[in-house]
C-alpha cells in the first residue's frame, strides 16, 4: 500500500503522512462542501516522532505513508496535539502496532484520551514551556485550551521552524495539493473563514490572547502545519492567515447585512425581500438567505464579516418555525458579537415568533 500512498516532504526532516477525505460532507453539523484532510506529521529526528494521527477508518493509509519513509516500528514518540477523534481515532491502533516508547499530550489531553479509549497506556502530560528532547532536535509546547477543545495544544519544532498548530489556521478542504501556495487565495479565504465561523468563533477572545502570546514568545514559524487543509509554508501566506484570524477575532461590524428567514405561505418571504431591498438602497451589502436552501454553516460563514443580522420567522403552533429555531440554536452556540439584530415575521393567529426570535437575539 505504501507504493500508492506516499508521504509528502514538508521540510528536510518533516513529512506529511495524513489522508484526504474527499467524501466528507458533514462535520458535527457543519457542511463540508469541499471534503477535508486529517493531517499527521512524521519528524525524522534521532527520536522519530509522530504528530497526531487520523480518523480511524483511514489508519492503513496513514501507516502506508509512514512506511514509505521509514519502518513504522522505528517511531519512538507520538504527540497528540488534539484528542478529537478525527486526530486521535487511529491512536490506540497505532500504539498497539508500533509500541512507541512514550505518548505525549497536554494535561487535559491525557485525561481526555483515557476517557475516550478506556486504556491503561501511560500518556505523559506536557504544558506550556515544556520541551521534549528528540536527540538532535527539540519540540516545545504551548497549551491552547478551548481552541477549540480543552486539550488543544501547539507543538513547535525549533530547528525546522515548524509550528504544528492542530485545528488553528485550518480549513476543511480536500485537495491533491498539500501546500497553501499551490491553491487559489480566494478559495483559501472562503474555506478558512467558513471554518473559523463554525468552529472557532466562540473562542475569539482566546484567539486574540493566543496571537499576542505567540508574538511575545518571539515565535517566527517558517511553516504552519495544521490538522486540516493545506500547510502554510511561505512567509507572506503565514502573515496573511494570522492577519485574517486577528480580523475575524475582533469581529468589527461592517456595512453588510445578512437576512435569514423561512416562510410558509410567502408573507415572511415578502417581508425579507422588502427589508433586503431597503437595506441595499441605503448602501448596505445584503446577503439574503432563505433557509429552505441555505445550510446553517453557510449562514454562520456569512455572518462572520457582517454588521447586522435580520432573522424572520412565521409563527407555527405558537412557536418559531423549525428551520429558524435550528439556526438560532446554532448561532447561540457560536456567539457572534457586535451585530445589530432585527427580528421580523408574519402570522395569522397568535404571532409569538417575532418575540421569541428577539429574545434569542438579545441574549
Amino acid at each position: 500500500m505504501e507504493k500508492v500512498f506516499r508521504a509528502v516532504k514538508v521540510t528536510d526532516r518533516v513529512y506529511w503522512v495524513g489522508v484526504v477525505d474527499w467524501a466528507l460532507r458533514n462535520f458535527h453539523g457543519y457542511t463540508t462542501h469541499e471534503g477535508s484532510t486529517y493531517n499527521a506529521y512524521l519528524i525524522l529526528a534521532d527520536k522519530v516522532t509522530l504528530i497526531d494521527t487520523v480518523k480511524a477508518p483511514f489508519k492503513d493509509e496513514m501507516m502506508a505513508r509512514v512506511a514509505s519513509v521509514i519502518d513504522p516500528r522505528k517511531i519512538d514518540y507520538v504527540v497528540s496535539n488534539h484528542s478529537e477523534m478525527d486526530h486521535s481515532g487511529s491512536l490506540p491502533w497505532m500504539v498497539e502496532q508500533v509500541r512507541p516508547e512514550k505518548v505525549f499530550a497536554s494535561v487535559m489531553g491525557t485525561k481526555t484520551l483515557k476517557e475516550l479509549f478506556h486504556w491503561d497506556v501511560e500518556v505523559v502530560p506536557v504544558k506550556t514551556g515544556d520541551t521534549l528532547d528528540l536527540g538532535d532536535m527539540k519540540l516545545s509546547f504551548i497549551e491552547t485550551r478551548m481552541l477549540h477543545w480543552p486539550d488543544s495544544m501547539f507543538s513547535y519544532l525549533e530547528e525546522e521552524g515548524v509550528l504544528f498548530s492542530q485545528d488553528a489556521f485550518a480549513m476543511h478542504l480536500a485537495s491533491s495539493e498539500i501546500f497553501a501556495d499551490e491553491l487559489d487565495r480566494d478559495l483559501l479565504e472562503r474555506e478558512a473563514a467558513t471554518y473559523y465561523a463554525n468552529i472557532l468563533l466562540p473562542y475569539s477572545p482566546l484567539i486574540l490572547k493566543l496571537l499576542k502570546q505567540v508574538n511575545e514568545m518571539g515565535l517566527k514559524p517558517k511553516v504552519v502545519a495544521t490538522d486540516h487543509g493545506p500547510i502554510w509554508r511561505r512567509g507572506e501566506d503565514i502573515a496573511w492567515i494570522l492577519g485574517l484570524y486577528e480580523k475575524w477575532a475582533l469581529q468589527k461590524p461592517t456595512g453588510k447585512a445578512v437576512v435569514v428567514y423561512d416562510t410558509m405561505w410567502g408573507s415572511t418571504d415578502l417581508m425579507a425581500k422588502t427589508l433586503a431591498d431597503g437595506l441595499a438602497s441605503g448602501g448596505a451589502l445584503v446577503k439574503l438567505m432563505p433557509l429552505g436552501g441555505s445550510h446553517r454553516s453557510d449562514v454562520a460563514a456569512e455572518i462572520l464579516d457582517a454588521g447586522a443580522l435580520l432573522v424572520g420567522s412565521p409563527t407555527l403552533n405558537n412557536n418559531v418555525f423549525p428551520s429558524v429555531a435550528d439556526i438560532l440554536t446554532y448561532l447561540k452556540g457560536l456567539r457572534p458579537q457586535n451585530l445589530i439584530g432585527v427580528a421580523f415575521g408574519s402570522y395569522g393567529w397568535s404571532g409569538e415568533s417575532v418575540k421569541q426570535v428577539r429574545e434569542v437575539l438579545d441574549a
